[in-house]
């Protein structure tokens, strides 16, 4: 604490009294008070209180950065803005970056429609031999009598589509993938007809029509909703590793005549998980979502939503059929 004496003066003793200190000599009533300084701010200077930096009356321009560590020659010259990633003070570019995203989506588009037409053409040759394998009647005696060659088609799909899962990009000069995607589409579908044949006329039918349903469903869900499918890919890989585990117990269980209902069991989660596989695929292909497929990968698309296709269709047969029966 400080004592009386040491206390500053009051008001009226300082104004009346200056030997207290070296107080400032208020004015008294009726004096005039100085004028104020005159400045005349030059352009890019920003004007500001006399004697803010030394006896200058305005603010310099660098001087509102001046610190260490910044040089005046970094002072910035415009206030950056955004404006989807482009300066707004550059309209050029602006429309540049609008025509590089429509001849993006215009790039995506066709893309699709390729791959939407290759996939037509393959589930046409599919459904034709399907139907040759149902309804003529010598067609579907050959098939029963030689199994054979369905172990041959067998054979031949597993290798080709290893072929076209490793090889996904398109040849330059002979389009080696379309020949071997029209390899494959005839293996899989001989291998459709062959397991057609030992089903009802009436079972493939309604197989046919719950497979055309599902898919369609699906593709109008799939460019419909905000949902993300494609960050579901782990989950779909654990989906077919069960799937294949619980065919093959169902192969053993079936293989000694116990529970017959197993199977219709087994089918009815392999379509299901196969749907799941066909929004993801769709999903790839479309490219809005956090995974999408290159635009020049048309095989893989069309070869993706080919397998999932014929799978569900032959997972509805199945239960169709054990459900005719």
């Amino acid at each position: 604490m400080t004592s009386k004496i040491d206390s500053p003066p009051s008001y009226e003793d300082a104004l009346h009294h200056p030997k207290y200190g070296d107080y400032p000599q208020q004015p008294q009533h009726g004096s005039s008070l100085p004028p104020p300084p005159s400045y005349s701010p030059s352009p890019g200077m920003y004007p500001g209180p006399p004697g803010y930096w030394g006896q200058d009356d305005v603010y310099r321009q660098t001087g509102m950065w001046a610190a260490p560590g910044f040089s005046p020659s970094t002072v910035p010259t415009t206030i950056p803005t955004l404006s989807a990633g482009v300066p707004a003070s550059n309209p050029g570019e602006m429309e540049d970056f609008l025509s590089t995203q429509w001849e993006s989506t215009s790039i995506r588009h066709a893309f699709i429609r390729k791959v939407y037409l290759i996939l037509a053409a393959q589930i046409a040759v599919t459904f034709s031999v399907v139907a040759v394998f149902t309804f003529v009647e010598p067609v579907k005696l050959f098939v029963i009598t030689y199994p054979g060659i369905y172990w041959a088609s067998l054979v031949v799909y597993f290798v080709v589509y290893c072929i076209l899962i490793c090889c996904k990009e398109p040849r330059r000069r002979f389009p080696w993938n379309l020949v071997l995607l029209g390899i494959f589409t005839v293996a899989l579908s001989y291998m459709s007809g062959a397991i057609s044949s030992y089903y009802e006329t009436k079972a493939v039918f309604v197989a046919m029509g719950i497979t055309a349903v599902v898919c369609i469903a699906v593709t109008i869900f799939c460019f419909q909703t905000k949902v993300d499918f494609t960050s579901c890919g782990g989950f779909l890989s654990i989906a077919a590793i069960l799937l294949m585990i619980i065919g093959i117990v169902t192969a053993i269980v079936l293989s000694f005549q116990y529970v017959p209902w197993l199977h219709m069991l087994y089918a009815a989660i392999g379509a299901i998980i196969y749907t799941l596989f066909l929004v993801y695929n769709t999903q790839l292909l479309i490219g809005n979502r956090e995974l999408a497929i290159s635009p020049e990968e048309y095989i893989y698309g069309a070869l993706s939503l080919y397998v999932d296709v014929v799978h569900i269709f032959l997972f509805i047969l199945q239960v169709s059929g054990a459900a005719t029966e």
